[in-house]
Order: structure tokens, then sequence, then C-alpha cells
């Protein structure tokens, strides 16, 4: 891909920030035009060099933009998308950073831009938000999901394919509807889920607070992402409101099915149930395999560089740290860190946290 093209930003926060910078690393040459509502964060971008033009929020000069990224807020978006239509170049791709797709396809299709538009879902971020937050390999080895429109032509969905692999992101073409349907499957549901339990133990808690005396390991372990953003949430049920409701009822009915084996005393489905988890958790890459126990993990920030893994695996070595599995995460939506990094016990974890923090690198915990 030629290094010199112009490429626009509305809204300059961890993600969107992120891939900008991406952009002027591989790409020293691209002009990048970007617009976000904090002036403040436009001039540090500015400084930096990332950002070429600041702009307005109706600027000119996203009429010369090749890629234009929509990393508002999905209103915003779509708002911005009715402005875009009789503004941007006739070869333009808009692209979002949104985890829900339909909405925004909708609104494409209702202005006639399937021709332009290429939903993107990076699944790369962190609690952290903001402009301040972002790195120059945040999506860096991350699953990076494209929805195209309808009308897309297959030369302009590969050339794009081909713009987020060369920022080192992992690109998956899915439509809107499967987008939608997976992730609110493995990502909504999980959270839905850890909450409600949550919520279960704290009504079913003794006045003294037994339960929550005694939570540890497992219920921990799972229940981890219920400290996520309720905002944040709360907002993603009402986008994804419908797939989400369909795997809840599926959900719903294989805990009724559960309920009813314990009932009846129907013991090889209750065996045939933990079995089936069990097989199908193992088989899913990094999984901690065998009873729920407590995990001693780390997340590491590194580059995508040759030698970078194994030069923190014999650091570690070096220092006499046994290392239980160690792997780059693709899926690290709500993760911190690009390479996890597991280990035995949790002396061999705080002192792994300590050598690797004296060689400055970037450690978060789980």
């Amino acid at each position: 891909m030629e290094e010199h093209f112009c490429v626009g930003f509305i809204g300059l926060g961890l993600i969107g920030g992120s891939i900008a910078k991406s952009l002027k690393r591989f790409f020293p040459q691209v002009e990048i035009c970007a617009y976000t509502r904090t002036e403040a964060t436009l001039d540090q971008a500015v400084a930096e060099g990332v950002v070429d033009i600041k702009c307005t929020k109706e600027d000119p000069n996203f009429q010369k933009c090749r890629y234009i990224f929509l990393c508002a807020p999905v209103n915003d978006n779509i708002a911005y998308l009715s402005w875009l239509k009789d503004h941007m170049a006739p070869d333009c791709i808009i692209t979002d950073v949104g985890s829900v797709k339909g909405e925004i396809h909708k609104a494409v299709q209702d202005l006639h831009l399937d021709g332009n538009f290429i939903g993107g879902h990076p699944m790369a971020g962190s609690e952290k938000t903001g402009y301040e937050n972002a790195t120059d390999f945040l999506i860096e080895n991350a699953y990076y999901i494209l929805t195209p429109g309808g009308e897309i032509d297959i030369i302009r969905l590969t050339d794009f394919m081909e713009l987020i692999t060369s920022l080192g992101a992992i690109p998956l073409v899915l439509t809107c509807e499967e987008h939608d349907y997976i992730t609110a499957a493995v990502s909504h549901l999980p959270h839905i889920i850890a909450s409600t339990l949550v919520n279960a133990i704290q009504k079913m808690d003794t006045p003294e607070e037994n339960m929550k005396l005694i939570a540890a390991g497992g219920f921990k372990d799972i229940t981890r992402i219920a400290s996520s953003s309720p905002t944040m949430w709360q907002q993603i049920c009402q986008e994804n409101k419908e797939m989400i409701s369909r795997v809840l009822d599926e959900y719903i009915r294989l805990i009724v099915q559960a309920k009813y084996w314990i009932d009846n005393e129907e013991t090889s489905d209750i065996y045939q149930l933990f079995s089936n988890a069990k097989d199908y958790r193992d088989s899913i890459p990094y999984s901690t395999k065998g009873a729920i126990e407590k995990i001693y993990a780390i997340y590491c920030d590194i580059y995508d560089e040759a030698g970078g893994i194994a030069t923190i695996a014999t650091l570690l070595a070096m220092n006499n740290i046994n290392i239980k599995n160690i792997g780059i995460i693709h899926n690290r939506e709500f993760e911190e860190g690009v390479l996890r990094i597991e280990f035995y016990e949790e002396e061999a974890c705080l002192k792994a946290e300590t050598v690797l923090i004296e060689r400055n690198y970037n450690i978060q915990k789980p």
C-alpha cells in the first residue's frame, strides 16, 4: 500500500487515538485530519505529530480522505453520516469502531451509503479511556471484525483489509447480524450473567454477610467482569437488545432445563451438562483446564517484534520464575495488555510483576 494518503477521524478517544497512532507508526507519510469535541485533545494530538490537520466538525478537509473513521458514540456517528453523504470523496470508505453494528448499518442503508461503508470493531481496549491512554500498538494481534455494507466492492474491501492487517491487527469479515449475535453470546451475555449472579448472592446472603465473606476462588473469577462500567453496559444492552434477548432466551431455557434435571435427579443429564461444558471450555485457547481454580496471571503490553516474547520468557527464567502459560490475547476488548502470562502460584506471579516493572514493562493485573 502506498504510504501517502489522507485519513479522517471523527472522535479521538482510546480506540480512535490508537488507530491514528498506529497509522503514523506504520505509514509516517499519512496525512491525518481529525475532529473531536475536546479541543485540548486535538492540540495534544497535533503536538505529538499524530494529527496533521485540526478540523472543525464539518470541515472541507474531510472531502480528500480515502478513509474516515467514526470513533464517537454510536448516535453521534449515525448523525454524522448525513453530513458525510454530501461531503466526502466518491471512493471514500467510511468505517466505525462500535461494538454493536446493527443500528449504524440500518442508518447506512437508509442513506444509500452501502457502497462506501465497512463497519469495524477492533477487539481491543481497556477500562482506561481517552486519547491520553491511546497507544500505537493497542490493536496489534487483536481481532478486528469487519462488517461490509451490502454493496461494497470486493476490491475496496480487500484494500481495507490490507490496511487493517498492515497495522498488525487480524481482520475477520462477518455480516452485521453475525457480529451482533456472536458478541451478544460471547461478550454481552457473560456480563449480564456475572452481574445477575453477583446480585443473586447479595440478595440471598445472610444478615451476617457470610456469603460475601467466604466468596473467593471460582466465584471471584467468574464474576470479575461485573466490575465493568455500568454506563457502557447499559448502552450496549440498548443498542443490541434484540440479539441479547435472543441469546438470553436460550440461556434461560438451559437454566430451566438444568433445574429440572436436578429436581428429578436426572444424573446422566447432569453429568453430561458438566462434561460437555468441560470439553468445550478446555478447547478454548489459553483456557485454564480442570476444575475452577485460582488464576495467577498478569498482562503485559509489548510491541509485536522479533524476540519480544522470548525476551520476557528469558528474563523470567533468569529469575527462576516458572511460567504455566504465555500467549498473545487476540480478543482483549475488556482485558488489559497484549501478552497474558500465567503462573503456577501467587509468589511467582508477584515476583514476575516486580521483575518486569523494573525493566519498564507496562503490567496490568486481571
